[in-house]
């Protein structure tokens, strides 16, 4: 073990991800080392997710066992979602935790370890500040990105106001606080000359950017003002769209600024208005059909992602039909589910959980079953075209990349035969079709050829 070292987990998504990779630039910026091992590392930093029941189980999994293998000298510090939600509770459940750091307050992890580091004492440092200010200043000029491979998450904002019933976000992160335009585009400079290909805006809900600023259609002049400051970077990606704000204005921008990827990511949860209605969430299902299809008709080529929740309360036979008969119609080029993880202290707390876990596994491996039918079908429509490919990964003969249909962790591949440089974009000649990959070949070796 190594004095000013730390090793950190990070757990969830890519916006957990961001977060911890911030901590990393300020302790890094302090003097401390990063280690990969965590018997060689003085600090143990678990960045925690609390979002749901299994994020939950996992992020307790991971304290459970970095507190018993800790060695003497060691200090462990929970940090995150979890712990904004539960700290204490958090403490008792996993012993041998030495700081509780929420959410809120990621940028003062550095103050927090040094407090730890102090010596023993017998109960953890609690830092838990109510206070969601997590913008400009107060972000210590950490760069509020994660960078892999070729491409960065860029987090635009933090928390969200949407009222949805069975989400706990609100409570863990507070309400939507978006970030100076300014310090976004800085950021996006920042990764342009470090060689970074694509960039990918992230937040609890990327159509509500700016909203606080008093800002109308937040996103589209963020999109407008980011395309004009980096004219080079090859691909900008926008997820976590919300249904309902996604603007004549927003559509005309990715339409027109050709930087911007055709591809959406728009959770919509469900296609049942009184699934939706329960759900608190937009349930003017004719607005969706009138949206995709004037996406669908200004970028022909647009990739949509979304996800469901099945078995929410109340969730009969026939509004699972509609959800199942809604994904048919549409057909989504991705779709994730999710079987509902009932969460206390949400307004959905009084509908309890009644739908049965055989019901909620049944609905979920149906709805999946049509969704890959789907994708394949989709898929096998590219066989013979060229794609452009972000290369990330080659080995024994064969390189790993992604279109501009398929985001980071949550969306296919493409597998190239032959050898492609790591972080470059090339032409893929699609030669065949997976249920969510496709496999391909270089185009400049069938001109060769």
């Amino acid at each position: 073990m190594t004095k000013n070292t730390f090793h950190l987990v990070s757990l969830g998504c890519a916006k957990n991800t961001v977060d911890s990779d911030s901590m990393a630039q300020l302790l890094l910026r302090d003097g401390y080392r990063s280690m990969d091992d965590p018997d060689k590392a003085a600090v143990l930093i678990v960045n925690t997710c609390g979002f749901i029941g299994p994020a939950k189980e996992e992020s307790y999994r991971v304290l459970g066992d970095l507190a018993k293998s800790k060695r003497n000298g060691q200090v462990l510090i929970a940090a995150g979602c979890l712990t904004q939600r539960y700290g204490v509770e958090v403490a008792q459940k996993v012993q041998g935790i030495d700081g509780i750091l929420g959410t809120r307050r990621w940028m003062d992890i550095v103050q927090v370890v040094r407090e730890v580091r102090k010596g023993p004492r017998p109960e953890p440092v609690y830092h838990l500040p109510e206070t969601a200010t997590v913008v400009g200043s107060d972000e210590n000029d950490a760069l509020r990105v994660s960078v892999a491979g070729g491409s960065a998450y860029i987090k635009i904002a933090d928390g969200c106001r949407r009222p949805c019933a069975f989400c706990a976000i609100p409570l863990i992160k507070g309400t939507a606080v978006s970030r100076p335009v300014e310090s976004i585009l800085h950021e996006a400079q920042t990764l342009r000359d470090a060689g970074v290909r694509e960039l990918i805006l992230i937040a609890q809900d990327t159509t509500d950017y700016g909203h606080d600023f008093g800002l109308k259609d937040g996103l589209a002049v963020l999109l407008e003002q980011l395309t004009d400051s980096v004219p080079d970077m090859d691909w900008i990606r926008v997820m976590y769209a919300y249904p309902g704000y996604v603007t004549d204005r927003l559509v005309e921008v990715m339409a027109t600024r050709k930087q911007i990827l055709p591809y959406l990511d728009m959770p919509l949860q469900h296609a049942h208005p009184k699934t939706l209605y329960r759900m608190k969430r937009p349930s003017n299902i004719d607005w969706v059909h009138k949206t995709l299809a004037k996406m669908r008709a200004a970028i022909p080529e647009l990739a949509i992602r979304t996800t469901f929740i099945v078995g929410y309360p109340g969730e009969t036979d026939e509004e699972f039909q509609a959800l199942y008969d809604f994904v048919n119609e549409i057909r989504f080029d991705r779709a994730g589910a999710f079987p509902f993880s009932f969460e206390p202290g949400t307004t959905s707390t009084p509908l309890g959980d009644p739908v049965h876990a055989s019901v909620k596994e049944e609905r979920f491996a149906r709805l999946m079953e049509l969704q890959q039918s789907i994708s394949l079908q989709v898929n096998q429509s590219y066989v013979g075209k060229t794609l452009d490919v972000l290369v990330e990964g080659f080995n024994d003969g064969i390189s790993i990349g992604r279109s501009y249909r398929d985001a980071p962790e949550v969306d296919g591949l493409v597998i190239i035969e032959g050898k492609a440089s790591v972080g470059d974009i090339v032409p893929v000649r699609i030669t065949g079709a997976m249920a969510y990959d496709l496999t391909g070949v270089l185009a400049q070796k069938l001109i060769t050829l």
